[in-house]
């Protein structure tokens, strides 16, 4: 039986985050908007952001999910550690390294790990 690609995922830890970027809704818009004319994925209705998880500090903040023709974006952002969680998956093949360049410095984060899946 043949092999077939089905999609392609980044997943991304980024630490040490920009607060001011990760508590911004016009920011987050701007980088699914910026990251999408990037990778050239076509953005499937809006983008939904919504602020919640106020019950326990490392909880609370933003998240946001982009539908994209091929699949979708989707980003849970940790105010208290700092941290951002960032994943793109899509069956359509893009460049996961101008992706994860383009993520660390739009959060101005200081490190980020990554993995990038083949499905």
């Amino acid at each position: 039986m043949e092999k077939k690609v089905f999609g392609y995922v980044l997943m991304m830890d980024l630490r040490d985050c920009d607060l001011s970027v990760m508590r911004s809704r016009e920011k987050l818009k701007e980088y699914v908007d910026e990251l999408c004319k990037l990778i050239d994925m076509k953005k499937y209705g809006k983008t939904f952001i919504s602020y919640f998880g106020l019950q326990k500090p490392h909880t609370k903040g933003y998240s946001l999910m982009q539908f994209i023709e091929t699949s979708s974006i989707t980003g849970h952002f940790s105010e208290h550690w700092r941290i951002s969680y960032i994943d793109i998956f899509s069956c359509k093949p893009f460049d996961h390294r101008v992706a994860r360049c383009f993520t660390k410095e739009f959060f101005r984060a200081s490190r980020v790990k990554s993995r990038f899946i083949v499905r």
